[in-house]
């Protein structure tokens, strides 16, 4: 399973000038699957790799149960050995 991150969303947000909005697309290559996930972050004097960055481990729990919720999706269940295969 691999995840590929694309900045989908890198802005000033409106309405308060000190942080940036980072979006993700984030999208599963073994189903294509797709999260959409924005963060808001503190800009400071930060670059924006260091602001990518927090956001990514911001995100990183939901992430995390996106992939932990798809874990059983199109496995088989078989009443006979009452086990999902």
């Amino acid at each position: 399973m691999a995840l590929t991150h694309t900045i989908k969303t890198f802005e000033v947000e409106e309405n308060e000038a000190t942080k940036t909005r980072v979006g993700f697309m984030i999208e599963d290559d073994t189903d294509g699957s797709v999260l959409m996930i924005d963060k808001l972050i503190t800009t400071g004097s930060k670059t924006d790799n260091e602001i990518t960055a927090e956001a990514y481990t911001a995100a990183q729990a939901e992430t995390d149960a996106w992939q932990s919720d798809k874990a059983n999706i199109g496995k088989k269940w078989n009443p006979d050995t009452n086990q999902m295969e």
